[in-house]
């Protein structure tokens, strides 16, 4: 089991945030967090792309090498990894466990079952020690028909976790925990369970999912009408020498 996976635990979740950049990252693990996920929306709208539609796979690989170097275990959201093949998918995440990733987040978009499967097989074949979250859109796209039997075929191919984001009802929740025999990873939604309720049911994994960008984006703005109207801005702010002290220094030559 590598270090990653072993964070898994039913009942006590791994807390996962996400980034979307290397400030954010580190920033986040400079507070206690062991492990870091990327948010696709995050990376995607920072570089004034749209997320969902396979076109961040160059910011993906350009990100990854840099959070990948850092002390902290990474996992990669890579939307459906970018591309219908799953020999692409599969050089994908050789690319990724390369860097130092340690995980891979694969969503399926509520398209083919036997699609995603042949991708997450792909991975395991391509980086067997990378963890694949496999994520079904049934609850994002619909109304959770046909989870299970996705799963199931999720973690026949391979799967080391399945994700489905949107569920917050207990009892489904409670449903899944009980018929998987992987780590269960929910998205945390303010209106949903709280974490520790999510530990009671059995969660092994609370993903942010693009939260805390959007809540960033919604802080600067709230600042600037703030500043607009005369107030002081609230809320947390990192000095000037606070965010410098998060950057990596390139090495001098010797």
């Amino acid at each position: 089991m590598t270090a990653f996976a072993a964070l898994h635990r039913p009942g006590e979740p791994l807390l996962l945030p996400n980034a979307w950049d290397h400030a954010s990252a580190v920033a986040l693990a400079a507070r206690g967090f062991p492990a870091i996920g990327t948010t696709s929306l995050g990376v995607a709208a920072a570089a004034g792309l749209p997320d969902g539609a396979a076109a961040t796979r160059g910011e993906t690989l350009r990100l990854a090498p840099t959070l990948g170097a850092e002390p902290f275990l990474l996992s990669v959201d890579a939307e459906g990894g970018f591309s219908d093949d799953p020999d692409e998918v599969g050089e994908l995440a050789r690319e990724l466990w390369a860097v130092g990733a340690a995980g891979i987040n694969l969503e399926d978009g509520n398209g083919p079952s036997d699609r995603h499967a042949a991708k997450i097989a792909a991975v395991k074949s391509a980086a067997p020690g990378l963890f694949v979250n496999a994520r079904a859109d049934t609850y994002w796209r619909g109304e959770g028909e046909g989870t299970l039997p996705r799963l199931d075929a999720y973690r026949q191919a391979g799967a080391d976790g399945v994700f489905v984001p949107g569920l917050t009802d207990p009892r489904g929740i409670t449903e899944l925990v009980r018929h998987l025999d992987v780590p269960l990873n929910i998205l945390y939604s303010p209106a949903g369970p709280t974490v520790a309720h999510l530990a009671d049911l059995g969660v092994s994994r609370v993903s942010l999912g693009s939260l805390l960008y959007r809540r960033a984006l919604g802080a600067a703005l709230d600042a600037m009408a703030d500043i607009r109207g005369g107030r002081a801005p609230h809320g947390t702010v990192p000095s000037y020498d606070d965010v410098q002290a998060l950057v990596r220094r390139p090495r001098r030559p010797d």
